[in-house]
């Protein structure tokens, strides 16, 4: 099969969470399998001079309409250390900028400008493209306008649409709707409005010829009202188009076997690695060495949805024993300055760093025993499949692909790779830390747990897998 990805991250290229990582997987595993996979990503500020990957110019210029404004979108191109082929749309106006998405000040305000035209671009590359790409696989609801798109044109492409969180829609006030040169018959129940506003993901629900996201306890939660933020209606009128797939690790990255970017390598038939990994991880960050307690760690993106007010009431509980907590991660300013706050309160025990880069990710990946998810909603939990491989036995609320991800560990049978919590309050969070404390004083046991997580296998091939099924399946549609 021939497929045409389109998103608007892709790790190294563009990152801000787990969506970069999955475009960067994915495709790969796909071209593994033996079809034809590219990736159309905007190109953003610095990506023209990236010393990652060699990107050049292809000479192709296509015009681009977006309301009354006609742009040339330029096609340049790389390839991915995976060996799959990236276009670039280039367009500074709107991408030429310090963030992917916004600034300090929030989202950018012409954001539906950008995205409109980065799916009408999406869309103009995959008829120019030389094969024809058979599905154009879009990811959230930046790309969301492409499956309405290629309906109202009535195009030949089947389009699969990924849900990675259903809180963000890309919903704009109903005159932007002039922007997408739509017949007015689209702003509508059957197109993109949504009570009286132009919401983006629902169009691209609607028009759609299948629907995934990643997990299916996720797929399950998004029909319900708690977590279908509105779009359950929606959701449910189109579910028989709707599949959860359990999004993949790639282990050829985040392994500590063979992890060039932490202090030791380890395995789960020799663990002195971790041991040395922690030592370095406290050392890097100048916390008190060689705690009688775990060390917890919290790699994320400050948002609501991370439940860290869940963790804040516990904080100082939770340091009055000899343990040692680091949070990385930017977001909320609210979340930042409450966490550098009880850093100060806590020196040497506790630091919190806003920057984040990729070798100290992995550091507190492997130097960590515990990692902290205590998520209101999570879709997927990459980090949860990070911590099972390096043995760091993960504390996550049991909702969305957390709860497929983690066995919640069973004392009496000796069975399974961490510790669930199921309320959404700080003392549910707190009976399983208590859970894991107890536990961790018991080196042979714990140990023996840390080997069990490690030999999870969470590979991109299996989820690969079920991807084909589906594009399989929209190709028959019409037949």
């Amino acid at each position: 099969m021939t497929i045409l990805f389109a998103a608007t991250e892709l790790n190294p290229l563009a990152r801000t969470g787990g969506l970069g990582d999955v475009l960067e997987a994915m495709p790969a595993a796909l071209r593994a399998r033996g079809h034809e996979v590219s990736v159309v990503l905007p190109c953003y500020q610095g990506l023209r001079e990236s010393k990652e990957l060699a990107v050049r110019s292809t000479g192709v210029q296509i015009p681009v309409q977006v309301g009354p404004k006609r742009h040339q979108a330029e096609i340049l191109e790389c390839v991915t250390a995976n060996g799959v082929q990236v276009f670039l749309v280039r367009q500074d106006e709107y991408f030429d900028r310090p963030g992917l998405y916004g600034g300090e000040g929030g989202a950018y305000e012409d954001n539906a400008e950008r995205f409109i035209f980065f799916s009408k671009a999406v869309v103009e590359l995959a008829r120019r493209a030389l094969p024809a790409p058979q599905v154009l696989h879009l990811h959230d609801w930046q790309t969301a306008l492409v499956p309405v798109l290629v309906k109202e044109r009535r195009l030949s492409f089947k389009t699969v649409l990924t849900i990675h969180n259903l809180a963000y829609q890309g919903s704009f006030w109903a005159f932007d709707f002039g922007l997408t040169n739509l017949p007015g018959e689209y702003f509508s129940a059957n197109g993109v409005e949504f009570f009286g506003s132009m919401n983006l993901l629902k169009g691209g629900i609607v028009s759609a010829d299948a629907i995934t996201t990643v997990s299916e306890r996720y797929a399950r939660e998004i029909l319900t009202p708690k977590y279908g933020t509105g779009l359950h209606v929606v959701l449910r009128e189109h579910a028989a188009k709707l599949t959860g797939i359990l999004n993949g690790a790639d282990y050829s990255l985040w392994n500590p076997e063979t992890d060039r970017l932490i202090t030791q390598c380890y395995s789960a038939e020799n663990l002195a690695g971790k041991k040395a990994c922690r030592a370095a991880l406290l050392a890097e960050l100048e916390l008190i060495p060689d705690p009688s307690g775990p060390v917890f760690s919290i790699v994320s993106r400050l948002a609501s949805q991370k439940g860290i007010d869940l963790l804040l009431p516990v904080l100082d509980r939770l340091l009055a024993d000899d343990v040692r907590l680091i949070v990385l991660g930017e977001g909320d300013p609210g979340l930042e300055r409450d966490l550098a706050i009880a850093s100060r309160r806590h020196e040497g025990r506790f630091v919190y760093r806003r920057e984040v880069n990729t070798p100290l990710a992995h550091l507190v990946e492997a130097g960590s025993d515990i990692t902290l998810i205590p998520s209101h909603y999570e879709p997927c939990g990459l980090t949860a499949m990070y911590g099972l491989k390096y043995g760091t036995l993960p504390i996550a609320r049991a909702t969305g692909g957390l709860y497929e991800i983690v066995q919640d560990y069973d004392e009496t049978a000796d069975r399974g790779t961490g510790f669930l919590f199921f309320d959404q309050t700080a003392e549910a969070l707190w009976d399983a830390v208590v859970r894991a404390r107890r536990l961790y004083r018991d080196q042979p046991r714990w140990q023996a747990i840390m080997r069990r997580a490690m030999k999870k296998n969470f590979a991109w091939p299996q989820a690969a897998q079920r991807y084909e099924e589906i594009y399989q399946r929209v190709l028959r549609i019409g037949r």
